[in-house]
């Protein structure tokens, strides 16, 4: 089997890293839930916490945070992951050196890797 091209591991690059950006979302989005649970149990002084339920919300906060930290690097790998994209689809395109169906998804993951870095 042929080693993976310039493009493809390209379009595989803003993929992988569009994927992890949705997954740090989804993981700021839980641990959100979980530090309102916990600051609910504490206001509401439930008889299931446990006496170290305000170092669990600092924890939580920490982690947190630690998350929201993420989004500024991770987009600016995204945006030169995107480039470099950019870059390889001219490159493929002017040489003619790959198929239609591998130029079709690099255009999508670009289109993909855009939409964020747009948005952020």
């Amino acid at each position: 089997m042929a080693p993976p091209s310039a493009l493809n591991i390209a379009t595989q690059s803003v993929n992988r890293l569009v994927k992890e950006e949705s997954y740090y979302h989804k993981e700021q989005t839980s641990q959100e839930a979980r530090i309102k649970k916990l600051q609910d149990e504490i206001a509401a002084n439930s008889p299931e916490l446990d006496s170290n339920a305000p170092y669990v919300l600092k924890q939580e906060q920490t982690a947190l945070e630690e998350t929201k930290a993420v989004f500024g690097p991770l987009t600016n790998r995204i945006s030169e992951a995107v480039q470099k994209l950019e870059e390889q689809i001219a490159i493929s395109e002017s040489e003619g050196s790959a198929s239609e169906e591998d130029l079709k998804k690099a255009k999508e993951a670009l289109e993909n890797g855009k939409k964020l870095t747009e948005s952020a």
